[in-house]
């Protein structure tokens, strides 16, 4: 029996000694990427902290003490030793293991994460709660004496007392986001005794950028730092004048003569720089961490995807990587359409070769976002801020102050982080600045964290802005062309997928702004899709002629804002039925704006196909839409039913079928 086969259960680990747990993280290793190569997954992230997950598990009580992953990604090896190894091949698949922690699916993922920097807060949270309980606790024993009950501390007394080490896993990546940085300075301020480790490899999803990354690399160039900060500590009291000295002065020679002092200055107590891949020292680190009375951080060094050769070598490939041969780690990839991250990177690319005032910003995620083009062609135009959106958009507000036409490139669901700086620094100043929201909709396996659903809700709020939405990757480059001519905010969003394998134009094209575009004019029902609502319009439409003889009239909207309201009236006036068709939330979205339209009109009917009210969940994009009934079958048959309930059906077939007589 392997010594996987003997871990049903955190619990198990403390029966092996350091040699036996650095055998099962190869066993681990081997076993993640056999399953990762199936379904692909977060493969590199979770490879490089296996002897860490080791390591918290063996000395950590879990789920009485609390193990917390930023972002999540790296939790793979996490999920394999905490109950769910037979059921790791589903993850990420429809109806499997989600590939983020997930309170729902094991006591042991004590938060739902998949955004960055939240960690330290949840931890500071979860440990001022732990202090809170104790002290109501105690002071419920001591009214309980009072009155005559039990002593204190007595099971008669109340509650059992709670108690717990709180531990935050957080990479350096995720040390670019500001939030990091507000809860460990409340951390320091509260002396919270919390463990944050440090997972230092140097990379979120490519290389880290910044000051930051700066600093945590001239660390792990010299080695000798932390004996040294030792040997400081130990001799600094033997230096003359200084014996007896005030705190203040001992802390600033520390820090004028030791690097690394920034994590010190925040109040917490620094251990470091230990081996990420040494089990022992991660167990002797974690247990002194444990004995201290104050937050910790444990800042370890990394290799991300390592014990996988391909994955080491290319760790921004198999951050996310679909699934692939394990012998030459080649992703086993389909051929089809160019997807519409490609055609907005190329499309930019190219605009920007003849207007040099455009700039493109994305945070941490220039491969995802398809800016790499841009990076290539245009490296001093091109700003990768880090996991930063708040940043990143304040950022595009001074670039456009400053007369230049700024491109935001960002995920929709990661935009709303940066909400309150797109309306006050951006659309308030009416700014030029435009939003490339990626991976709109539904994007499958990476679940609720990751689907951009909420997008087309919240921008509709903000005065002064268009939004703008394409049917295929050619409209999505005319957009992108369009709203950098427009001298003031837009956002564009598209969804994660291929495109409609369409010819992307040699020439851009201004589109009219607010106006919608009719794709096929017919009777009865009248489709309005917007974005990838068209295509599920126009499949609509063929199924309804091919099954009943129906042929709508479809409409592709293009923008939620300024929405084409005179067209809509007028075909809405010659139709039975108005439906409306979008991948984003009901609440607040393409179709609750058509239906505002129609708000004090009772004889206008709008049947609105959108994401439903409650967080989707992860797995294939397509078998979710059907599950939510956001596809063509479901529209046509719900057109079907409502025209021919009501008799309107097209003379050529009421002939043939008789149903006048």
């Amino acid at each position: 029996m392997s010594l996987l086969e003997q871990i049903h259960s955190p619990s198990d680990l403390r029966r092996f000694n350091d040699r036996e747990l650095q055998l099962l993280a190869d066993e681990i290793r081997e076993f993640m990427i056999g399953a990762v190569s199936k379904v692909g997954g977060h493969l590199a992230p979770s490879l490089g902290v296996v002897e860490l997950t080791l390591a918290l598990h063996s000395v950590l009580n879990s789920p009485e003490d609390k193990i917390i992953w930023d972002v999540g990604h790296q939790c793979y090896a996490h999920k394999i030793i905490t109950g769910r190894a037979a059921e790791f091949h589903t993850v990420r698949q429809y109806g499997g293991l989600s590939g983020f922690p997930n309170k729902h699916e094991s006591e042991h993922d004590i938060v739902g994460t998949g955004h960055s920097s939240t960690s330290i807060s949840y931890g500071v949270g979860i440990q001022e709660a732990i202090r809170l309980a104790a002290a109501q606790a105690e002071l419920a024993g001591i009214d309980a004496t009072l009155a005559g009950g039990s002593e204190p501390g007595s099971e008669e007394a109340g509650e059992e007392k709670t108690g717990g080490h709180v531990a935050c896993v957080i990479g350096d990546g995720a040390l670019t986001g500001g939030i990091a940085y507000e809860a460990m300075n409340q951390a320091g301020h509260l002396k919270t005794p919390l463990i944050v480790i440090l997972n230092d490899n140097e990379m979120s999803i490519k290389p880290n950028v910044g000051a930051i990354s700066q600093y945590l690399h001239k660390l792990r160039l010299d080695p000798t730092l932390f004996k040294l900060r030792e040997e400081f500590e130990h001799g600094i009291e033997k230096i003359p004048g200084i014996r007896g000295a005030s705190r203040s002065i001992k802390e600033s020679m520390k820090a004028f003569l030791v690097p690394g002092m920034l994590f010190e200055e925040l109040g917490f107590a620094y251990i470091g720089i230990i081996d990420g891949h040494d089990i022992k020292a991660l167990r002797k680190s974690i247990r002194a961490a444990m004995e201290i009375e104050r937050p910790v951080l444990i800042h370890i060094k990394t290799t991300k995807g390592k014990g996988y050769e391909p994955a080491e070598a290319r760790p921004d490939t198999f951050h996310g990587i679909a699934p692939f041969t394990v012998s030459t780690g080649k992703a086993i990839k389909r051929p089809g359409p160019i997807t519409y991250t490609e055609a907005f990177g190329q499309g930019l690319a190219r605009m920007a070769e003849s207007d040099d005032r455009i700039v493109a910003i994305t945070a941490a995620m220039s491969s995802g976002t398809g800016l790499y083009h841009f990076e290539r062609k245009f490296p001093d135009r091109f700003f990768d801020v880090g996991i930063a959106e708040e940043h990143a958009v304040a950022f595009a507000a001074g670039l456009a102050i400053g007369g230049f036409k700024p491109v935001v490139a960002i995920y929709s669901t990661f935009l709303q982080r940066a909400f309150d700086m797109l309306v006050q620094d951006v659309a308030m100043q009416e700014l030029p600045v435009v939003f490339a929201l990626d991976r709109a909709g539904l994007v499958g396996d990476d679940g609720p964290s990751h689907h951009g659903v909420f997008d087309l809700g919240y921008l509709s709020l903000v005065p002064g802005l268009i939004v703008m939405a394409p049917r295929d990757e050619a409209e999505l480059q005319n957009m992108v062309y369009t709203a950098l001519q427009l001298g003031k905010p837009a956002a564009i969003r598209y969804p994660r997928a291929a495109g409609g394998g369409v010819s992307l134009p040699e020439d851009f094209e201004a589109l009219p702004v607010g106006k919608a575009e009719v794709i096929d004019r017919g009777e009865g029902a009248l489709l309005l899709g917007i974005g990838s609502g068209v295509g599920i319009c126009r499949r609509a439409a063929r199924l309804l002629v091919e099954q009943h003889g129906l042929r709508p009239t479809v409409v592709n909207a293009r923008f939620l804002k300024p929405i084409d309201e005179g067209l809509i009236r007028e075909l809405a006036s010659q139709h039975e039925l108005v439906v409306t068709v979008e991948e984003s939330t009901a609440r607040g979205g393409f179709g609750a704006a058509v239906q505002g339209l129609f708000a004090e009109e009772a004889s206008v009917s709008v049947k609105s196909f959108a994401i439903p009210d409650y967080f989707v969940p992860h797995g294939n994009r397509n078998k979710l839409l059907r599950d939510i009934g956001l596809n063509p079958e479901a529209v046509s048959a719900y057109v079907g039913e409502r025209l021919l309930k009501k008799k309107i059906v097209p003379a050529e077939r009421k002939k043939v079928s008789g149903e006048d007589n």
